[in-house]
């Protein structure tokens, strides 16, 4: 099985801040937008580089999505930032309304997603903004797993003509991902097995691979595939893969109902009916704590992930 290493962690909400940096030396309709985050965002270097570029809306989230609705009129391409919580459930009224039914090119940027939040709680995390985005209609939802590929997921949506979110986190965590184009839309390959397959998302492919690599110890062939892109989802990779082993995992940092699991099992239940685990959290709010302890708590690290996999190919 290939083993991926990393030399150093960073969190992947850098990989957006100098992703958009990027953009602001290259494409000048680029414009950026916060709700009183500017650090948490990792905004400070475009706006060094680009003041008359960037609008500081405050916390007045609802204000700055309408706002970046009417950017899109004159040609700009705003990029608005704020916690993922406040980026989608604060302001989704405005989000479908001002923005997805009329097409406006408005890419929604959210760090913070999921219980890797940490200390900050529940009213700041949130486990169920893939749900939302990716039930209204024409919204591109992306959900990188490090650094470097929320780089260059950054860098691909402000040539992609369209709504789209754009998820990714506070914590450090590996950088393992080469740093390629990002294609929206295109599942990648980690690793290729034979008795299982494991769809993870975001921080969860990190833990998919350890676990893999535990799993492979023990003489489980693991296919692990990283769907950054929930929707337009790969469906072509998913289906040719479960064909080869017969059952499946999928893994996300988000609510069970709603997310990239139940995308894959609306897939699977249409063309290929297949045996399937979630690792996801159930139902529920997140709480205080560690990244680390929280990941735990909720089942949503690679110990989460060797349970389900030996549980589904018992399934088989």
């Amino acid at each position: 099985m290939k083993k991926y290493t990393y030399t150093e962690k960073k969190d992947t909400r850098s990989g957006f801040g100098d992703g958009l940096t990027e953009l602001g030396r290259t494409n000048p309709n680029v414009v950026a937008l916060c709700a009183d985050l500017i650090g948490s965002l990792k905004m400070d270097q475009f706006i060094k580089e680009n003041p008359e570029r960037f609008f500081q809306i405050g916390i007045a989230e609802a204000n700055m999505i309408g706002i970046a609705a009417g950017l899109t009129i004159g040609g700009k391409i705003p990029f608005t930032g704020t916690f993922a919580n406040f980026s989608t459930g604060r302001v989704y009224d405005q989000i479908r309304q001002s923005v997805a039914y009329s097409g406006k090119n408005v890419k929604i940027c959210a760090s913070h997603a999921g219980v890797t939040l940490g200390e900050d709680g529940a009213t700041h995390q949130i486990l169920e903004d893939i749900g939302l985005m990716k039930m209204i209609p024409g919204m591109t939802v992306i959900n990188p797993c490090d650094y470097n590929q929320t780089k260059a997921a950054t860098i691909a949506i402000a040539d992609f003509d369209g709504p789209v979110y754009l998820r990714f986190g506070r914590p450090k965590v590996p950088v393992f991902m080469p740093d390629v184009e990002f294609v929206i839309g295109k599942g990648i390959q980690l690793t290729e097995g034979t008795d299982v397959t494991i769809v993870a998302t975001g921080h969860l492919v990190w833990e998919s691979l350890q676990a893999a690599e535990q799993l492979e110890a023990e003489g489980i062939s693991v296919e692990v595939i990283n769907i950054h892109t929930i929707k337009p989802l790969d469906e072509e990779i998913i289906l040719k893969s479960v064909a080869k082993t017969g059952c499946i995992v999928t893994a996300e940092e988000h609510n069970k109902l709603g997310g990239l699991g139940e995308s894959v099992s609306r897939t699977l239940a249409l063309n290929a009916p297949t045996p399937q685990e979630f690792v996801a959290t159930n139902d529920t709010f997140g709480e205080s704590g560690t990244p680390e302890e929280l990941m735990a708590k909720y089942g949503l690290d690679a110990n989460a992930v060797i349970k389900a996999v030996k549980k589904v190919i018992s399934r088989k």
